[in-house]
């Protein structure tokens, strides 16, 4: 009757577990938010520095910074965006899913410059002498229309700023412009404007914000902007007044975009190898421990979806390196689920019950999966302090996959295989564990068994020499190679820009170099990738900015009606992450000296 129980109870479990598995699996896979490697983006690390070199950046001001560019991205319309403040003096942000990188590009960087100027471009008003954040949308309460209102440090500032422009300004008019460049003019800049008449009307649109005509002294620190505004055009203005007041600069130091579809491409890409990598390792613990390959995939199973449970709950961003670190935990789950088995059946063959091998086959394996978990745990940390976007991701997801698989394969799995052993059904059946009968020896036959290797014995003691020496050759040409050809490094750790586009056919490599020739950049290298060789990586020495990025990728989109994926990084974050990289290393590798 225990028998009995013990087994129902096994499938009740078991039942169990499926039942919540499928029926919410789904659901919460697709709540996980995907980075932009999958879902295509950009990713920007913007320097800050105040405009006033005299003045110290503040903690104060970073938040503020980032308060702004948030305001910018909610104009831009951006889903679930990210902003991450790197001290002392670095903000990232990530934006997944754009559709316009370039827009997006132009609208975060108009965070910093306001300036207040009459139609001869000369300087009245700063965004510093506007209350920071008051700019509001709001309705005039005569025609209803839209307006902007906001507010300034010194009404009576501007009252003398308003009476000098009706004195001398015969167009009586305040323009509003963002990051202002030295020789923009109001005066071509209003031949852009739709209603301008002139055979002369230049093309494209207007630089600056407003253009509002002023009719009366205003002693007042409210001021109304008045405008042929919609009300989404007055939300804007009022976002970039409010984000323009900012006194500082922002520098990009690197940025990374993934278009749309090569995200895609990614993931299904990446998701189909993780698949297929996962179903042969539940094929190979069924070949080789039979009803303990079973186990491993029940739990292997539960371990996967604790994960993306965890993950979406903890409101992770899912990435490519992620995704990596997922599987790795898989393999980590494995590797305690065999070396539990092995030693189970070592105990076998040494002729002990069924119940005494899986009671110490649990002891003397757990030490062992322990050490091999807590030492990954340490990598995994150190890689979380050091990294920053994409590695801190990979580490975050490691660190989660690391408990939840020793969990599930110490805990779980061993309660699991439990219930079948104390039930007594595998009592004659040594065989379910991938044991044969005639492999198991009587417990009176004191003879040493001889370690074999595929049914072969082989003696790697007595041959221990030669694998210390060929070891010691292989180290040997590694350092060699390390010193006269040095590491392949990408332009994460040095610097320079990588263009990724889809040829839509393959090209050689001439062809390639060709298309960059009119830009006049020196290509370091180009490399071929994709099930026809489709998409090459094009590696240039130059940081592109910018409006070159924009450019290449203008370019692209025309040749091959492809978009291009564009990553820059600048020496100085180049330097960095290497400086860090090894850091980690170094730290990770002292720590675990003392394991």
């Amino acid at each position: 009757m225990i028998k009995k129980n013990r087994i129902i109870g096994f499938f009740i479990v078991l039942a169990t577990l499926i039942a919540v598995i499928s029926t919410t699996v789904f659901s919460i896979s697709e709540d996980v938010k995907l980075g932009l490697d999958l879902q295509g983006g950009v990713e920007i690390l913007y320097d800050v520095e105040p405009l006033d070199e005299s003045q110290a950046l503040s903690e104060d001001m970073l938040d503020a910074t980032v308060e702004s560019l948030r305001q910018r991205v909610d104009v831009l319309g951006v889903s679930e965006p990210s902003f991450t403040i790197e001290e002392p003096n670095r903000v990232r942000v990530q934006l997944a899913g754009i559709q316009n990188e370039d827009e997006a590009r132009e609208i975060l960087q108009t965070t910093a410059q306001l300036s207040f100027r009459n139609a001869n471009d000369e300087l009245m008003l700063s965004g510093a002498d506007l209350v920071e954040g008051a700019a509001r949308q709001d309705f005039d309460p005569n025609t209803n229309q839209p307006i902007v209102s906001l507010e300034l440090k010194d009404g009576a500032k501007f009252g003398d700023i308003t009476r000098e422009i009706l004195e001398s300004d015969v167009q009586n008019t305040l323009v509003i412009w963002l990051d202002y460049a030295e020789g923009d003019s109001y005066q071509e800049e209003f031949k852009k404007e739709p209603y301008y008449m002139g055979e002369d009307k230049l093309e494209g649109e207007p630089k600056y914000l407003s253009a509002p005509s002023i009719d009366q002294v205003i002693n007042s620190p409210q001021v109304v902007i008045n405008g042929n505004f919609t009300i989404d055009e007055a939300q804007q203005l009022a976002d970039l007044l409010n984000a323009g007041s900012l006194p500082v600069d922002l520098t990009e130091v690197y940025t990374t975009s993934v278009s749309a579809q090569f995200g895609v491409d990614a993931l299904n890409e990446t998701l189909f190898a993780g698949a297929l990598g996962i179903i042969f390792i539940f094929l190979f613990m069924l070949g080789v421990y039979r009803f303990g390959g079973v186990i491993s995939i029940i739990t292997l199973s539960l371990y996967i979806y604790l994960v993306i449970l965890v993950f979406e709950l903890m409101n992770g961003v899912l990435t490519l390196p992620g995704i990596a670190a997922l599987i790795l935990g898989v393999g980590m789950a494995v590797d305690a689920n065999i070396i539990t088995f092995e030693r189970m059946k070592e105990e076998l063959r040494e002729g002990k019950s069924m119940i005494a091998a899986f009671e110490s086959a649990n002891k003397n394996s757990l030490s062992t999966i322990l050490d091999a978990n807590i030492t990954t745990l340490i990598a995994a940390t150190v890689l979380f302090i050091y990294g920053t976007s994409s590695v801190k991701g990979f580490a975050t997801l490691l660190i989660v996959s690391i408990v939840l698989s020793f969990i599930t394969t110490v805990f779980i799995s061993r309660f699991l295989m439990g219930l079948w052993i104390k039930s007594r059904a595998l009592n004659k059946r040594p065989h379910w564990i991938g044991v044969k009968q005639d492999q198991i020896r009587e417990l009176s036959d004191t003879t040493e068994v001889e370690p074999t290797f595929f049914n072969k014995r082989i003696d790697f003691v007595a041959h221990r020499k030669k694998y210390f020496i060929a070891s010691g050759a292989l180290i040997f040409v590694g350092l060699l190679s390390m010193l006269f050809i040095g590491l392949n490094l990408s332009i994460d750790f040095t610097s320079g820009t990588r263009v990724e586009v889809n040829t839509v056919e393959n090209i050689s490599e001439e062809e390639a170099r060709t298309h960059f020739e009119t830009f006049d950049y020196d290509v370091e290298t180009v490399t071929f990738s994709g099930e026809n060789n489709e998409i090459a990586v094009i590696r240039l020495s130059d940081q592109l900015n910018q409006e070159q990025v924009a450019e290449v990728r203008t370019y692209f989109s025309e040749v091959y009606e492809t978009e291009a994926s564009i990553s820059t990084v600048s020496p100085v974050v180049g330097q960095q992450l290497a400086r860090n990289a090894m850091m980690a290393v170094a730290i990770a590798r002292s720590l675990l000296l003392f394991m």
